[in-house]
């Protein structure tokens, strides 16, 4: 099936479908599900090369891939990957995707819109002040940022997850069960979801005169490793804290490991909540002892910034929101129980 055999069998002139194909706003919906479902059906996928030239549009979405020995084994960047996969699936758009050091990222970006290669692109792994926003609101092609940036004014698209009230919420839940000492294992300092995290932890125990205890917190790369190492070393150390805040279900994993070879029982001895990302592989009920978790998918928020860069690409009305802050729900387990004597 071509383009001029759907039009004949359609009876709608080839500008009408390409339009309707490719989300133009003054093809009305009616026409444009109809174009789409006959596309469906019959298997019809236009011509790339001939789209582009007609469009003036690559069809395709561009990523920044950090290259770092941290980033090859991340599952969390992998997971939020899947979910903009399958945005730009359903939408027939392409990935291009540009590997890079981190202190070259801002020139990577300017290449990859000056190429021409992509309608438009996202950045993720935001740090306090990131100038790579600043950059990207110099240039004309489309973008959405996954998080926000602290100390930037909030004039750009972007989603995140309310990660300041998750951890609070999780810190004044453990203060509620009678626990003073909290430890907290983040990911890396410098980038803005630990940055909340650690602020809503401090805001909870503010409210009760306490404060994080710098040799209970640690900032590091969020894998089973870092939270074995940072876990022991807390325990290990003087007055052993008695609950624990771990940025990622992977933390947790080497955190609970540590814990039981100093044979401590989890939800006893030390309590426990992990932020869960929903991976596939790490499921926190799947804990020998089920974690309590702050919940909030990556995969879905992958697919909705898919959708989102998509719409802005294609101008669709009515527009989807500029800002998007997910709230975190608060899902209690077995890994939590009340301070121990």
């Amino acid at each position: 099936m071509n383009l001029k055999e759907l039009s004949q069998m359609l009876g709608l002139s080839q500008t009408t479908i390409s339009r309707a194909l490719n989300g133009y706003p003054e093809v009305n919906e009616e026409t444009r599900r109809r174009v789409l479902q006959a596309a469906k059906e019959t298997g019809y996928r236009p011509n790339r090369a001939a789209q582009r030239l007609a469009t003036g549009k690559a069809g395709s979405i561009g990523l920044i891939m950090p290259i770092s020995p941290d980033h090859s084994s991340d599952m969390h960047f992998a997971e939020f990957q899947s979910g903009l996969a399958e945005a730009a699936i359903l939408q027939d758009f392409h990935f291009v995707i540009m590997p890079s050091k981190a202190e070259d990222e801002e020139q990577a970006i300017r290449w990859l819109a000056a190429s021409g290669s992509v309608d438009g692109y996202y950045l993720a792994y935001v740090r306090e002040k990131d100038p790579r926003i600043v950059m990207a609101k110099t240039l004309s092609l489309p973008f959405i940022v996954h998080g926000r940036s602290s100390g930037l004014e909030l004039d750009y698209p972007f989603l995140d997850v309310d990660n300041e009230g998750a951890f609070y919420d999780a810190t004044r839940f453990l203060l509620q069960l009678g626990h003073k000492r909290i430890a907290l294992l983040n990911g890396h300092a410098d980038l803005d979801f630990a940055h909340r995290r650690r602020l809503g932890t401090e805001k909870a125990l503010a409210d009760r005169g306490l404060l994080l205890d710098p040799r209970h917190t640690r900032h590091s790369f969020m894998g089973d490793e870092q939270g074995y190492r940072g876990m022991k070393e807390i325990l290990s150390g003087p007055d052993r804290p008695t609950a624990v805040l771990c940025a990622s279900t992977v933390l947790a994993l080497g955190a609970v490991r540590a814990m039981n070879e100093l044979g401590l029982k989890l939800g006893v001895d030390v309590s426990l909540i992990a932020h869960d990302d929903e991976l596939p592989l790490l499921k926190p009920e799947n804990f020998s002892t089920p974690l309590t978790t702050t919940r909030s998918s990556l995969r879905a928020a992958g697919k909705r910034i898919g959708e989102r860069l998509i719409a802005m690409i294609n101008q669709t009305t009515p527009a989807p929101p500029e800002q998007e802050l997910w709230k975190v729900e608060l899902v209690v387990r077995a890994s939590t129980g009340p301070a121990p004597p």
